[in-house]
This record gives structure tokens, sequence and C-alpha cells, in this order.
């Protein structure tokens, strides 16, 4: 299993950015996929999931509005569309799948909302 991020950056707040999450090694239009994030000095907390055919999204209630998850099973890639960024929501984003007992994580992309 491989999980690539890209997209991450430097952004103004208010701004906005789409992450990419491209998946390799297993047969991505099976799996539920999720974007988590981890703050410095902070927990690694939940952003978004998304069922395996794009049909369901869920939501951490301070991304609801603002962030949209969504998927190309053609391409075996899962995005994370973030607008209105704020400072608060600078930190390592990651995509996971959760593979039998195991997860699975990708090396983060950096996102930093600043002035």
């Amino acid at each position: 299993v491989q999980l690539v991020e890209s997209g991450g950056g430097l952004v103004q707040p208010g701004g906005s950015l789409r992450l990419s999450c491209a998946a390799s090694g297993f047969t991505f239009s099976s799996y539920v996929m999720s974007w988590n994030r981890q703050a410095p000095g902070k927990e690694r907390e939940l952003v978004a999931t998304i069922t395996s055919d794009g049909g369901g999204t869920n939501y951490a209630d301070s991304m609801k509005g603002r962030f949209t998850i969504s998927r190309d099973n053609a391409k075996n890639t899962v995005y994370l569309q973030m607008n209105n960024l704020k400072p608060e929501d600078t930190a390592v984003y990651y995509c996971n799948v959760k593979w039998g007992p195991i997860t699975y994580w990708g090396q983060g992309t950096q996102v930093t909302v600043s002035a």
C-alpha cells in the first residue's frame, strides 16, 4: 500500500488549497478513505472521510462548510478542497486507509496558513 499526498503549501488566510492523495497497492475503489491532520504540538485529528463509492462523506465540525472531500476511483485519488483557510488550519495533512487491522498513512503534506 502506498499513499502519496501533494498540494500543500503556504497560503494567506481566506485562501484555498486542493490536496491530492494518490493511492496504489490495493483496490482503491473498495475502501473508505480519510484525511487527517496534525498541527504542531497537537494530536492527529480526523478531517474528513469518504465512502468507497464517494456517495457519503463526513467532516469534523470545524471543517464543515469549508472543506470538501472527494475521490476519483478511476484515478485512484482522493482530494481535499480547502476553502476559507484559517491560521489554525496550519498542519501536516495525511490521507489514510484502514485495510483490515492496519491503517496505512501517507507521508503527509504541509499546509501553512499565514499572512
